[in-house]
């Protein structure tokens, strides 16, 4: 416990690798996800029967699915968790280059399964979402090249990542995904902010997304239903913001109890994008705020155990994988509360969903690897003995 309030002490040479690990890991962080995930199934086993009785499955055939794909998540985020800073560049870099070829295939091979985005791959079994796995690989390699700008005589990486974020935000407004291009383009600006850029560039970057919007609206049927319902100040009570709404102001403080929610007959999605709408209803407002809390919980610990951090690689990776992590909670949750248009966008770790589980666990077990406590200096003591 006290190695949990104070953090892991520093490591010996030569210590066996899970000793090492368990010393130097955050483990307020890694329980936070664990109970996200102890709550998504709890969630699920309220919000996925119904769909499950319609589509002709048992009751928890999506609960036990869930468990399958939590499972891999867990086991992925550990492993991950486990690796060293080099390795997990290495095989985020392979592992982008898998997803980017798939992401480019889509239009080929892809499907949309009926929801008017092609977006997945159609396995059998399960389907695959690139995009998900792309995002944090994309991080790394983004950070690899800002990290690279900065060496003497090396390449020009912040040009690089831009041009790289550039073409993937294209391929993925393309599907239509404006929701994992907003993240892609967050992460990267996070990280670029963070690189020591002009604030004028980040500023340029800021007004170009008004004609770009504009120019999205105008051409994609997709966006501008989505941008219109969102405006309309009239919330149509047959939509599924309609549903989310209303189970959210019936949940109260307290909720209406454990099973006695209705959301989840109407919503064909409560279990994966309004599964907050599921918590708000049968919980109330006490699950949320603890949702939200853990979400807080993971990002805040990883930011503040970056700013130790030396290495400006790891620095960069890490507050963008923290980054994106909040924000596409935040993003999930405003959606379903209607302060943002709707993304279609899950919440990480408790919404259903194979590809966005396993690919969460990839990206906070290469967090939990950058934010692992090392024997090093403060970054401070960098800036004193410049001073002096």
């Amino acid at each position: 416990m006290t190695e949990m309030v104070y953090g892991a002490l520093p490591v010996q040479d030569g210590e066996p690798v899970l000793p090492k690990w368990w010393r130097t890991v955050d483990k307020w962080s890694m329980v936070a996800v664990l109970v996200l995930f102890g709550i998504g199934l709890l969630l699920g086993m309220a919000a996925s029967p119904p769909l499950a009785a319609k589509n002709g499955f048992a009751p928890f055939h999506y609960v036990q699915k869930q468990v399958i794909f939590g499972s891999a998540a867990l086991c992925a985020m550990l492993l991950t968790s486990m690796m060293s800073p080099v390795l997990v560049r290495r095989l985020a870099t392979l592992g982008f280059l898998a997803a980017f070829v798939a992401l480019i295939g889509l239009p080929f091979f892809g499907t949309d399964f009926g929801k008017g985005a092609v977006r997945w791959y159609s396995l059998g079994f399960a389907s695959l979402q690139p995009s998900e796995f792309l995002k944090p690989g994309f991080v790394v390699v983004a950070a690899w090249l800002m990290a690279a700008n900065e060496e003497i005589n090396g390449p020009p990486g912040r040009m690089w990542s831009f041009m790289l974020m550039i073409t993937i935000v294209l391929m993925l407004a393309m599907q239509p995904d404006f929701g994992q291009a907003s993240l892609v383009l967050f992460g990267w600006a996070v990280m670029y902010f963070v690189s020591g850029a002009p604030m004028t560039l980040i500023g340029a970057i800021i007004v170009g997304i008004y004609p770009a919007a504009r120019f999205a609206y105008l051409n994609s049927e997709h966006f501008a239903r989505r941008i219109d319902g969102f405006l309309d100040r009239s919330v149509d009570p047959t939509t599924q913001i309609g549903y989310a709404t209303n189970a959210i102001q019936e949940g109260g403080l307290y909720g209406v109890g454990v099973g006695e929610g209705q959301v989840k007959w109407s919503l064909p999605d409560a279990h994966t994008d309004f599964i907050i709408a599921v918590a708000a209803e049968e919980y109330g407002l006490i699950l949320v705020l603890v949702v939200i809390a853990l979400f807080s919980l993971v990002v805040v610990r990883s930011f503040f155990r970056l700013m130790r951090e030396r290495n400006p690689f790891i620095r960069l990776a890490g507050t963008g994988l923290a980054a994106m992590f909040g924000v596409q909670a935040m993003i999930n949750m405003g959606v379903a509360v209607r302060l943002l248009p709707s993304k279609g966008m899950t919440l990480p770790f408790v919404s259903y969903g194979g590809s966005s589980l396993i690919a969460g666990g990839i990206a906070v077990g290469m967090l939990l690897a950058f934010t692992r406590t090392r024997p090093q200096g403060e970054i401070g003591d960098l800036l004193r003995g410049h001073v002096r």
